[in-house]
């Protein structure tokens, strides 16, 4: 959602149910915390064997056989259990367990979150600011004047020469602009930690509107190319300039898939308050919504998180739990945080990646037409409980030629 400091931009966003979309609803009431354990005792020797007995919080024990080696060493062939033997049969009597679940309720530590993915993740982050002309209508006469409206992005490539940044199309876009192609007559950007604010002055442009200041950490970008069906685009800055202000930063990476359920972290700029970070879950993996991007309303696959994002979070990186990007965040309900939403971590890669070919040209994506019309059947929602990864499949079955 791009945020004006003028007016209020809003998408028209409807939303509508996919034919493969499924929800589940698990009763967790029943559910026991995670048992620990309550003791740890040699009950017997036989041999070179020693006999432990575990005692756990619920009640139930097991026995762990560890046999006694050279040199005292702990372990399979060592004179005392180790971590990895308590591990594994507790993992023989709890098969769900994870290792940090073992950690903190077996041994009685508690981890420290890992919070250095955020923290990577901010180093590609940036708020973005666009500029359009538009007209300005009073009871006696209609004027040019400047609108300012804000947005967020990631850091995509940087190379000896220019930093190109991932945001989306709504956000460089304004169907109400005097410019010809509607594109932003201006973009800045602001790197995390480095942030500043348009301030309007008493300066006049050309054409008579208020020319803004940006301050000492504004970058000076300029369009490079985008694709409203897709709702994205990039543009680009000196790297010179990007790293003058930071030399910290660096290229956002790409998860290689994500699910639902997993952790969703959105790093953007809501309403234009300066870069911050929410933190939820992918509630549906793929499903179809409309948006009218540039006036035109068109179905977008998109990825449904419950992550709080607000207007000015448009463009910016929704990323997993080691601080990869699954996605560029772009619409919400309006009136339900719990429903969010972001273009998916496959249209993103393929419509930079067209882009950035085109990148000299019009700087408009290309899509092939195949004259190929497809449609999908049987599609049903599928969990592999051995991997526990889970997913929707569907055939797709050519329909015309």
């Amino acid at each position: 959602m791009k945020n004006s400091i003028k007016k209020l931009f809003v998408l028209i966003l409807v939303v509508f149910t996919a034919a493969f979309s499924v929800g589940c609803s698990v009763d967790v009431s029943h559910v026991s915390p995670t048992p620990s354990v309550v003791s740890i005792e040699k009950t017997s020797t036989i041999g070179l064997e020693d006999i432990y007995t575990i005692t756990y919080s619920d009640g139930s024990t097991s026995t762990l056989k560890i046999t006694n080696g050279k040199n005292g060493e702990a372990g399979k062939d060592g004179a005392s259990p180790s971590v990895e033997d308590l591990y594994e049969s507790y993992l023989e009597r709890y098969p769900d367990s994870n290792y940090r679940e073992f950690l903190e309720s077996v041994i009685a530590v508690s981890l420290p979150e890992d919070n250095s993915a955020v923290e990577s993740a901010l180093c590609s982050s940036a708020k973005v600011f666009t500029e359009f002309t538009e007209y300005k209508t009073s009871r006696l006469t209609t004027t040019k004047e400047t609108a300012v409206y804000s947005g967020s992005a990631v850091i995509y490539k940087i190379d000896e020469d220019y930093t190109y940044f991932i945001t989306n199309y709504h956000v460089i876009f304004d169907k109400a602009a005097v410019e010809t192609d509607k594109i932003a007559k201006k973009i800045i950007c602001y790197l995390y930690g480095s942030e500043g604010f348009p301030q309007e002055t008493t300066e006049k442009d050309e054409l008579g509107c208020t020319v803004y200041d940006y301050g000492n950490y504004a970058i000076t970008c300029e369009y490079v190319g985008g694709a409203a069906p897709s709702d994205i685009a990039i543009f680009r800055a000196e790297t010179s300039a990007v790293t003058s202000i930071n030399g910290n930063v660096r290229e956002v990476e790409f998860a290689s898939s994500y699910s639902v359920g997993n952790t969703a972290i959105a790093i953007g700029n809501p309403e234009s308050a300066g870069i911050s970070v929410t933190k939820g879950i992918v509630s549906v993996d793929n499903e179809y919504i409309t948006l009218s991007v540039d006036g035109t309303a068109r179905a977008h696959r998109s990825i449904r998180i419950d992550t709080s994002i607000y207007n000015g979070s448009s463009g910016g990186g929704l990323f997993d739990t080691e601080g990869k990007l699954i996605g560029i965040t772009n619409a919400g309900d309006g009136t339900d945080q719990n429903v969010n939403y972001a273009v998916p971590l496959q249209i993103v890669k393929n419509t930079v990646e067209n882009i950035m070919y085109y990148a000299n040209g019009d700087g408009y994506a290309r899509k092939i037409t195949l004259g190929v019309t497809v449609v999908s059947e049987n599609s049903k929602y599928v969990y592999d409980q051995v991997s526990g990864k889970s997913g929707i499949v569907e055939d797709v079955v050519v329909d015309q030629i």
